[in-house]
């Protein structure tokens, strides 16, 4: 997939944790309504049939906008919901048992945590890689790299995918990750903990409209 075919520029990462006890599916609409333009859906800790569930709920809201559902590291979930795709980790399903699994699967992004990934199978079936993280963040605590924005730039010379970087990523930082190489931001606390989730993605939104790329 080419960055022509990914028209994404801000992802928003969710989940109920996230959300500190708020509505999801209404901090998920207040945040494609300030500019969100593709959805995951991270619950790494629910049952099958409990994610399946916020995942449909998730998705008859999404589907009035047109923006797309990914999924979290669930393959079964994404498939019954019939997301438009599923992203995973190193440690997580591999792409080429999703591509087995589910051919036809419209979107399968892949996590990028060292850069020798690059050159493995796994990340040549992705359709996008995640670069994770960018700046080090209490959301994700299990990771090998602090990529930084040196890491963006050095990642962008040696792929053509589009590259989404995730990792306290707000809108003070925005436009210097886009900067750096980054085709699309993901975004989780900034979003889902922010008092006003519509407008804080409004502002990491303009920041990267912003961008000279």
């Amino acid at each position: 997939m080419s960055t022509a075919s990914f028209p994404y520029h801000l992802y928003l990462v969710i989940s109920e944790e996230a959300c500190l006890g708020k509505d999801m599916i209404k901090i998920a609409e207040q945040a494609v309504k300030g500019g969100v333009d593709l959805v995951q859906l991270r619950e790494k800790n629910n049952t099958d049939e409990t994610f399946l569930l916020k995942a449909l709920q998730i998705k008859e809201m999404l589907d009035k906008y047109a923006v797309p559902l990914i999924i979290n590291d669930n393959l079964n979930v994404a498939m019954q919901c019939a997301a438009t795709g599923i992203h995973v980790g190193n440690s997580d399903i591999p792409p080429s048992r999703i591509k087995f699994v589910w051919p036809a699967c419209p979107i399968l992004g892949y996590s990028i945590e060292y850069i020798e990934q690059l050159e493995k199978s796994d990340a040549q079936l992705a359709d996008y890689l995640g670069i994770s993280p960018v700046f080090s963040t209490l959301t994700k605590i299990d990771t090998v790299t602090e990529w930084g924005l040196s890491g963006i730039t050095s990642i962008r010379t040696l792929t053509s995918k589009p590259l989404v970087a995730i990792g306290n990523i707000n809108s003070n930082n925005a436009r210097e990750v886009i900067d750096a190489g980054a085709d699309c931001l993901a975004v989780v606390s900034a979003i889902c903990s922010a008092a006003n989730p519509g407008a804080a993605a409004e502002r990491i939104r303009n920041e990267i409209e912003k961008s000279s790329r």
